[in-house]
């Protein structure tokens, strides 16, 4: 089950790798979530001194909330461990390579967040995926109407 998923990346992107890692949250954010009203489009991964940040995701103020202010789109800390750290921050000095939230979901008690090591697709490779995606449609179509 899956709270937001950012499907223009997976248009727009090629995911070479992908990494789970928590999110700081606060109560309010995380109900915010929990009734579905997140945006992960636009959202993109920086390091500020060795320390993984979100920055985009958009978290709607919960209804309920008694809180004054709320500012949507906050730089949000990612937690990960030092390998996945150092791992993440040198393929992404790499020209052409970026870091993407993918997906916002539970799991058990905790909502993750599933990280995209990710390289642009170009004009020609988009047409291609698409292609791909409908010839499969077709073929699953074909194979329903003859059962």
């Amino acid at each position: 089950m899956s709270y937001s998923r950012n499907k223009k990346a997976y248009h727009d992107y090629e995911i070479l790798e992908e990494y789970e890692a928590g999110i700081v949250l606060n109560g309010d954010e995380v109900k915010s979530i929990k009734a579905n009203q997140v945006n992960l489009k636009g959202a993109y991964i920086e390091f500020t001194e060795d320390t993984p940040y979100a920055i985009g995701i958009h978290i709607s103020r919960y209804q309920n909330s008694s809180r004054k202010t709320h500012n949507p789109t906050p730089p949000r800390k990612l937690l990960l461990n030092r390998k996945e750290i150092a791992k993440i921050s040198s393929q992404i000095a790499t020209a052409g390579i970026t870091a993407i939230p993918l997906e916002l979901y539970p799991k058990g008690s905790l909502i993750k967040l599933k990280l995209g090591i990710c390289r642009g697709k170009k004009l020609h490779d988009k047409r291609d995926t698409l292609r791909k995606k409908s010839q499969e449609m077709d073929i699953k179509r074909q194979i329903k109407g003859y059962e």
